[in-house]
């Protein structure tokens, strides 16, 4: 097509970004022209419709209105300034930028209109607090939240492709009598077993950068830094879907029902909550869904004014390539494509 944006997505063999690539078609975002990016073992591969992949380099890089980033913080921090330098969006899925004062994180449901103050760089949230804002987003505007306490039940998509190909072969092993190899994804066997340990614990911290992140982001999308946060992280034998399961200390009274009619309203959100019937979200139906899904609504027998609530969405959809290309069609809609003041922004970074 003629008309329309030049398109870069970074990482483009990865699964993310090829995901990224597939829902640029499927929602049909006016593009005229879509060019792959990943690292030399990649360069060169044919990529159906979308040519070759390319490597990143000064002369390739230019050019472009948007670049999707789904290649590791390393990356993002080299290359996502050259790109917002040479008049791109940068909309990056690494967790290099979601706490940079300058670079708005932007769920699109929740909190759209920070982008208009984008310096070149958005940065997309960690896929377990993105899916939460997005159902705790019409209780804070109904009732205010004084308190969270998290547990996640996180599948191994969130890890990448070869967390998912050692959770296979185990299995396999497993129920074929056979030895498993030494684990490599993860500290410890992941098949037919539950890791406290989403994520990696730094020096000295008792909490992994999974909980830090469901912490720090939180407070950053819902506008809130005084907002009280606990949060566990587990890593399941599950293929894809993050489950979540959420205690909500409200403000203001609230009650289960009113709260189930606020999500049932709220764009983005299913609920299904009939636990007598069996009915509530599952993370094998929450597969290839754009929807976070919402059940087991519930007052919280300790505490008159707390909600429980179970989330449950698509790891690499919502939780990470659909929400980028939603906030590339917000930036188009708001008209805030096009070279920006990128100066705060890359201060101080590597030339």
């Amino acid at each position: 097509m003629s008309n329309g944006y030049r398109i870069a997505v970074v990482g483009a063999t990865g699964q993310v970004g090829t995901l990224m690539l597939r829902l640029l078609e499927e929602r049909t975002f006016p593009a005229r022209e879509i060019v792959p990016f990943a690292s030399e073992r990649s360069a060169g591969r044919e990529l159906g419709d979308f040519g070759p992949v390319q490597l990143l380099t000064k002369d390739s890089i230019q050019g472009f209105d948007i670049a999707l980033f789904s290649a590791g913080g390393s990356t993002s921090e080299r290359w996502a300034p050259r790109f917002a330098e040479a008049g791109a969006v940068v909309i990056d899925n690494s967790s290099r930028w979601r706490m940079d004062s300058n670079v708005p994180l932007v769920v699109s449901e929740v909190n759209p209109h920070t982008l208009d103050e984008h310096q070149g760089i958005v940065a997309n949230p960690n896929c377990s607090t993105m899916q939460m804002v997005v159902a705790l987003k019409p209780i804070q505007d109904a009732a205010g939240i004084e308190r969270l306490v998290i547990s996640t039940y996180q599948a191994v998509s969130g890890t990448g492709r070869r967390a998912v190909e050692e959770l296979l072969e185990q299995t396999h092993a497993l129920l074929h009598g056979q030895e498993i190899p030494p684990p490599s994804s993860y500290a410890h066997q992941i098949a037919f077993n539950a890791l406290p340990h989403a994520g990696n614990f730094a020096a000295g911290d008792d909490h992994t950068d999974e909980e830090r992140k469901l912490i720090n982001e939180t407070r950053k999308i819902l506008e809130d830094p005084s907002l009280r946060v606990s949060a566990t992280c587990v890593r399941v034998p599950v293929l894809t879907g993050h489950s979540e399961a959420v205690n909500v200390q409200t403000r203001e009274p609230l009650s289960p029902a009113r709260a189930r009619q606020l999500l049932a309203e709220a764009p983005g959100v299913m609920v299904i909550d009939d636990p007598p019937a069996a009915r509530y979200p599952l993370a094998i139906e929450a597969t290839e869904r754009d929807e976070v899904l919402v059940g087991r609504i519930r007052r919280d027998p300790g505490h008159e004014q707390a909600l429980d609530l179970w989330i449950v969405a698509d790891t690499l959809r919502k939780g990470a390539a659909t929400n980028a290309v939603q906030i590339a069609e917000l930036l188009d809609s708001r008209g805030l494509v096009g070279p920006r003041d990128v100066q705060r922004a890359t201060e101080g970074l590597p030339g």
